[in-house]
């Protein structure tokens, strides 16, 4: 069964340009899923069958037909998704604190991968999870997952060029002393662990920015902007800063005001790989970091 995973209409722009150039070149396609649909699908040029070296003309229709995906792996498991949008290419997801977003050895099942896929399955569709930005087990909020292998490649670019914009808002410990201000850190593996991160010269470069938004009780609460997306990066580096996140005890916060670190992914934004169209979502804390904040700074988000 063929699925067909782009479409396109050829313009004056691409006038005179082989298909293969077109799809690489405007519209993103790469070489691993062009010679996919090569060889196991189709591509077709006004509902024909066509080869990659001819050329376009204004008003060409092109369509990328591929077999349908590889069985996902990853079981069913019908739960409660709280979707914000939904296409043909991506899904926006609001995640709860403590759900783990894909099974590892110590969570087999039981997290959003599974949801997801029995989301999918009760409306006859077979796709692999593939998730954009990956949130720990407690931390809430906006996450992107991608429907196809097509969209997941344009994600992949949109970070490299940092035009995936993700904010987070966060509860820290102390009062941070300046109202905004960048961090600039390489992170790595604690030689120690194999979960705890650290700031450390041979680490990946980690670029977070971060603006106060209220302080109080000796707490602050942040908005920060993610400017590259290492494991564990603001909890790292705000831990560097000497701040660490409320209730981040594996990160030298206290969980004597909440069960979990404070941190939430409030607002994302991009533009859409296939539309065009700049989109953006925001989020409201959820209510353990309300209560937090009220009983804190004496108002709410």
């Amino acid at each position: 069964m063929l699925e067909e995973l782009i479409r396109f209409t050829a313009t004056e722009r691409e006038a005179d340009m082989t298909i293969r150039d077109a799809l690489q070149k405007r519209f993103g396609v790469s070489r691993r899923l062009l010679v996919r649909a090569k060889y196991q699908g189709a591509i077709t040029r006004n509902g024909t069958p066509v080869f990659v070296t001819e050329r376009l003309r204004p008003g060409d229709d092109v369509a990328i037909l591929v077999p349908a995906e590889e069985e996902e792996t990853v079981q069913p498991e019908p739960m409660e998704l709280a979707i914000r949008h939904e296409d043909e290419d991506i899904l926006v997801i609001a995640k709860p604190a403590g759900l783990v977003v894909h099974p590892t050895g110590g969570h087999t099942g039981g997290t959003l991968a599974n949801g997801v896929v029995a989301y999918w399955r009760e409306r006859g569709e077979r796709r692999k999870f593939r998730p954009v930005n990956r949130l720990d087990k407690d931390t809430s909020g906006l996450l992107i997952v991608a429907k196809n292998q097509w969209a997941h490649e344009q994600f992949s670019r949109m970070q490299k060029e940092r035009t995936l914009h993700r904010w987070y808002h966060a509860i820290v410990e102390g009062i941070v002393a300046e109202e905004e201000g960048t961090i600039d850190a390489p992170i790595g593996l604690r030689d120690d662990s194999i979960i705890v991160r650290e700031v450390r010269p041979d680490g990946q470069p980690a670029v977070t920015h971060y603006r106060v938004l209220a302080t109080g009780g000796g707490m602050s609460w942040l908005e920060l902007k993610l400017e590259t997306g290492r494991t564990h990066q603001i909890r790292v580096h705000m831990n560097h800063l000497g701040h660490p996140l409320a209730g981040d005890d594996l990160y030298g916060g206290s969980r004597a005001l909440i069960g979990r670190q404070a941190l939430h992914a409030t607002r994302l934004s991009f533009v859409h790989p296939r539309s065009g169209q700049a989109m953006e979502w925001s989020e409201p804390i959820p209510a353990d970091m309300q209560e937090l904040a009220e009983r804190v700074f004496g108002h709410r988000d």
